[in-house]
């Protein structure tokens, strides 16, 4: 896949929404491409997680490990899913267990590659800032929504 390929699909993730085609294009240039074969993991549940994962194709199984000590499936990741991205903005555990369920590709982002761009673009912080707020506005919101359920 070709550079603007991946600028093209990063542009579509809302957290990189409404970013400028030279700041899409040093996280695209400064990202490294895995190839991930069916059955392998991409990440552990648990396991610190220092860069987040955009899904170039393929479908990667999203499981956590039960009461019974055995994998539960919480959500397939298919193409043009972020996985991770707090893990761009500071250090946080991943949530999930990643397998591929086929032959499967990934654009890795990393922390440090982010901290870069933010460096070099100031007003991409602002907008990363503004998503981050939505974000926990929205998350709020529905537990606002859901707090009838627990009274």
């Amino acid at each position: 896949m070709a550079l603007t390929d991946d600028i093209d699909l990063l542009a579509q993730q809302p957290l990189f929404g409404g970013m400028s085609s030279d700041q899409l294009r040093l996280i695209a240039f400064g990202s490294d491409r895995r190839l991930i074969s069916t059955g392998q993991m991409l990440f552990r549940e648990g396991s610190p997680a220092e860069s987040a994962y955009v899904v170039v194709s393929g479908a990667l199984e999203l499981s956590t490990t039960g009461a019974d000590g055995q994998p539960k499936v919480q959500h397939i990741a298919g193409p043009g899913t972020l996985l991770s991205e707090l893990a761009l903005v500071t250090l946080v555990e991943r949530k999930f267990t990643a397998v591929a369920r086929e032959d499967s590709s990934v654009i890795r982002i990393t922390r440090a590659l982010f901290h870069r761009l933010i460096e070099e673009y100031p007003d991409a912080a602002r907008v990363i800032e503004n998503r981050i707020r939505d974000n926990i506005a929205r998350l709020a919101a529905r537990a606002t929504a859901q707090l009838h359920r627990f009274s």
